[in-house]
């Protein structure tokens, strides 16, 4: 029976987004590296946009160090696997879903990534990310009325 992470690859391979990551790293001279789990890391990312260390597209796990950098890093590494794990789910669907949670996080508190289900489901502080505060208007709402007390 194939593991978790064999059937992982094969997922995203299949529903087109590491074809994606692969032909971006192509175009961004990002030599890819094979990591543990199946995955693909492309090192020496050096394109502005995203503006993170490290992201992901489908099974490739782009690093703005080189790939060894990232291979030391079991904790931001296993974050980022989670990623492909949820490309493996999501497929395409997930690039619109990571950025509808982005915009949500950043609406609620001024940060991407705090709120954002999918970096808090893959471990906010593996992934560098601090919780923030919600916004005055949204800890308004979120605020449970006093109960009076009854004796």
């Amino acid at each position: 029976m194939p593991t978790w992470p064999t059937v992982r690859a094969a997922l995203t391979w299949v529903n087109g987004t590491t074809l994606l990551g692969v032909t971006l790293a192509a175009a961004a001279r990002a030599p890819l590296r094979r990591g543990p789990g199946g995955v693909l890391v492309a090192g020496g990312y050096r394109w502005r946009v995203p503006r993170q260390h490290c992201f992901t597209l489908g099974g490739v796990i782009f690093c703005r160090h080189e790939a060894d950098w990232l291979l030391r890093r079991e904790r931001l590494l296993a974050h980022e696997a989670r990623h492909v794990s949820q490309y493996a789910v999501l497929g395409p669907l997930f690039l619109p879903a990571y950025a509808l949670a982005s915009g949500w996080s950043w609406l609620a508190t001024g940060g991407y990534g705090c709120r954002n289900v999918f970096e808090r489901h893959a471990g906010l502080h593996a992934g560098g990310y601090r919780q923030l505060p919600p916004r005055p208007w949204l800890a308004r709402l979120t605020r449970r009325p006093a109960v009076p007390d009854r004796d």
